[in-house]
């Protein structure tokens, strides 16, 4: 393992549910902390770090349309639970000193900066770390969807995705004890096999813009750093 990261520009994707911790709801500030304390841990190493979270924790907009309701709405509402979401981790990372700033695909001005491109680069270049909320802006799209599009759109050279499971399996390991493990996969296979990490238009993007996709345990304390030098347990997807 060496010393030096792997990566010096990353995206980090944190599902909604792994902010709950053990809770059945919501938010656990400790699991928070932890996270924060990785990234920090990441910054530390002289890595840029941008972070998309999910909402799952608190409202999926598909719930709505599974009961007959609007989908738009629900995904309108999805992507609030994100703001919510992105406002935890940076009161968590400024805790720890960590400059962070919250970047909205939704214009909520007296809560949170709007996102560019433009102000993204900006944010980086001057160290802090940069939280994408609200998806992409637009409904019928996943966060996993905004994680690859705003991956590519500042230019970074890996996407994090920090699981509840330490890679991709060929079946969920907590329902089917025969699911085997990936060590290493090409975009074309995970589309192909038809394998549950991020959704199809993630893995594509991705593909499209030779953006390899690293997926870990986000519950194991260092993980993140461990897998940024070399070591850790994690699936890597590259077609390179």
């Amino acid at each position: 393992m060496s010393a030096e990261p792997l990566y010096k520009r990353v995206l980090l994707k944190a599902s909604g549910e792994a902010l709950m911790g053990n809770q059945g709801f919501g938010i656990d500030v400790t699991v928070v902390d932890r996270i924060a304390s990785d990234i920090a841990a990441a910054r530390a190493m002289g890595v840029e770090v941008g972070v998309v979270v999910g909402g799952g924790n608190i409202f999926r907009g598909v719930a709505v349309a599974s009961k007959g309701g609007d989908r738009v709405t629900g995904d309108h509402m999805g992507m609030l639970a994100t703001v919510i979401n992105a406002l935890a981790l940076a009161t968590s990372l400024r805790k720890l000193d960590i400059d962070t700033v919250v970047l909205s695909a939704i214009a909520m001005p007296e809560i949170c900066e709007s996102f560019s491109q433009r102000a993204t680069l900006f944010h980086l270049s001057l160290g802090r770390v940069v939280i994408f909320a609200g998806g992409t802006g637009n409904p019928f799209f996943t966060t996993d969807s905004a994680a690859a599009l705003r991956a590519a759109e500042m230019g970074a050279q890996a996407i994090f995705k920090g699981t509840q499971v330490d890679g991709i399996y060929s079946a969920d390991p907590k329902k089917d004890p025969t699911a085997t493990r990936f060590e290493r996969l090409t975009h074309s296979e995970v589309l192909d096999k038809g394998l549950a990490v991020m959704d199809v238009s993630a893995v594509a993007l991705a593909r499209e813009n030779s953006i390899p996709i690293i997926v870990f345990s986000i519950h194991e304390k260092g993980g993140f750093t461990d897998i940024l030098t070399g070591g850790g347990r994690a699936t890597i997807v590259t077609d390179n």
